[in-house]
């Protein structure tokens, strides 16, 4: 099973971008999606994921400005982030946890793609 971001830039503070990750390989479905990011010199933290449409959770500092969606078909997860902030900087990962067989679940994680906000 690989994951791998995509969609990560250079913007200015304001703008938007699309992040998109598609979970591919040998596997029996995907359960929960997830986007987390890591900034220079901090811990990893979660922005935003998703069990299903009607059921998703937000960073406090992101919420009314990221969207959190997947793509069931095609085993993706998107975020969706506008008005971005030079606090939005960092390194974003997906991650996913993964039903390897009707029984086993793993979680995986994508490599990461940088998002740079300039003020």
């Amino acid at each position: 099973v690989q994951l791998q971001a995509y969609g990560g830039g250079l913007v200015q503070a304001g703008e938007s971008l699309r992040l998109s990750c598609p979970v591919s390989g040998s596997f029996f479905s995907v359960a929960v999606m997830g986007w987390y990011r890591q900034a220079p010199g901090k811990e990893r933290e979660l922005v935003a994921r998703i069990f299903s449409a009607d059921n998703t959770n937000y960073a406090d500092s992101v919420k009314g400005r990221f969207t959190i969606s997947r793509d069931n078909a095609n085993d993706t997860v998107y975020l969706q982030m506008n008005s971005l902030k030079p606090e939005d900087t960092g390194v974003y990962y997906c991650n996913a946890a993964v039903l390897t067989t009707a029984s086993a679940l793993r979680v995986y994680w994508g490599q990461g793609t940088q998002v740079t906000v300039s003020s």
